[in-house]
């Protein structure tokens, strides 16, 4: 659920849930963009500060987010009481698949003595685990928005003449619920959502989205002093490699096609295992070097597999159309070559220090091969 040039920098994937691989194709139409759940929020504490500090509501609210724009946000909600006042804006996230789309973020800002401060009202997570950009036990509202309700704070502070002394609790209806289908339980943020973003824009179909998850979940799994981390392509496979080695959830790295954004990180950040599941196409493709796993953007180079088939003696395969026919053809022995391949490709792009198993299945969760594991 990037501050790379993307809007959302999740702490939880929640874009993730929503993503095929005919979304992450570039569409043949011009995408509109959106706005984060953390600008959303940032424009509800403004529009609810106008309404404690200066007794009225506004229709719509405008804020200026880090590189200078200013989007005109309408309010859905408004309610005011002795000493606080609550505003909340439908999340517009443009033509992005992100799960949050259309949530009510609802800011409520309350008169305080201890500064300003951050509460996780309903529907949005707690830090429970090491390894995130915040403190175990803060809500799960990430630096940038923050930065962003701090700023707002303080102006309307200097504007009407108070003191920026002020509790703001973000709430999420329904976001309990939106949580599951992030990767908020595996990373140990519990209660809800998380209130993302770093330029507050969404861009559509961001790959980056999905790759700073992917680092979010290294950074818990060290965090969390696990030593063995699985990268799979696919729910399938992560199935299975999670029961094949009785790896907890944050264990788990959601790779899909993105195996470079997994093993660049790794590189840098290592672990003293990791293994990599996946089909037969995916694998044979990160066997042969592809760093990005996506059929739009590498193939299988069925010359250099029928080159391997030939050499184990195998039928030739440099006609097959998948590389599940080729499997077929040549037999089990032509996916643990696939397979002893991939860890070397792997093991040498780490460039040592970690213990790499590959582990091959089809697409009903059958082993076909593995390599390099214990």
């Amino acid at each position: 659920m990037a501050s790379k040039p993307v809007g959302e920098n999740p702490l939880d994937g929640s874009r993730l849930a929503a993503y095929s691989p005919a979304m992450r194709s570039k569409p043949a139409h011009q995408l509109r963009r959106g706005w984060t759940t953390g600008a959303c929020a940032t424009a509800a504490t403004k529009a609810a500060l106008i309404a404690l500090w200066e007794g009225r509501e506004v229709a719509e609210i405008s804020i200026t987010l880090p590189k200078g724009e200013t989007p005109v946000f309408a309010l859905a909600h408004c309610a005011s009481g002795d000493g606080w006042a609550e505003a909340g804006i439908v999340k517009d996230a443009g033509d992005d698949p992100d799960v949050t789309h259309g949530a009510l973020i609802v800011a409520r800002v309350a008169s305080s003595t201890g500064g300003i401060t951050f509460h996780a009202g309903k529907g949005v997570g707690t830090i429970t685990r090491p390894g995130l950009p915040l403190a175990v036990g803060e809500a799960a509202i990430n630096p940038v928005p923050r930065s962003l309700m701090c700023a707002v704070v303080e102006e309307m502070a200097a504007t009407c003449g108070k003191d920026a002394n002020i509790a703001i609790t973000i709430s999420i209806p329904g976001g309990e619920e939106l949580a599951a289908k992030t990767w908020n339980p595996r990373l140990g943020i519990v209660g809800g959502l998380s209130v993302l973003g770093t330029t507050g824009v969404v861009r559509p179909f961001s790959c980056a989205a999905w790759i700073a998850s992917i680092h979010r979940g290294v950074d818990v799994a060290i965090a969390s002093g696990q030593t063995h981390v699985a990268g799979c392509t696919g729910a399938t496979s992560e199935r299975v490699v999670q029961g094949l080695y009785d790896l907890p959830d944050y264990a788990m790295l959601d790779m899909g096609d993105f195996a470079g954004g997994l093993l660049k990180y790794l590189r840098r950040n290592k672990v003293a295992r990791l293994t990599i599941g996946g089909g037969i196409g995916k694998i044979c493709k990160l066997a042969q070097g592809a760093m990005d796993l996506h059929s739009a953007r590498s193939q299988v180079d069925f010359a250099r597999l029928g080159q391997w088939s030939r050499e184990l003696g195998l039928a030739d395969v440099s006609t097959a159309n998948t590389a599940l026919e080729a499997y077929e053809i040549a037999g089990p022995a032509l996916a643990e070559h696939i397979a002893a391949r991939a860890q070397q490709f792997v093991t040498g792009f780490l460039g040592g220090g970690v213990q790499v198993d590959i582990v091959v299945i089809d697409r009903a969760g059958a082993i076909l091969a593995r390599a390099g594991s214990a």
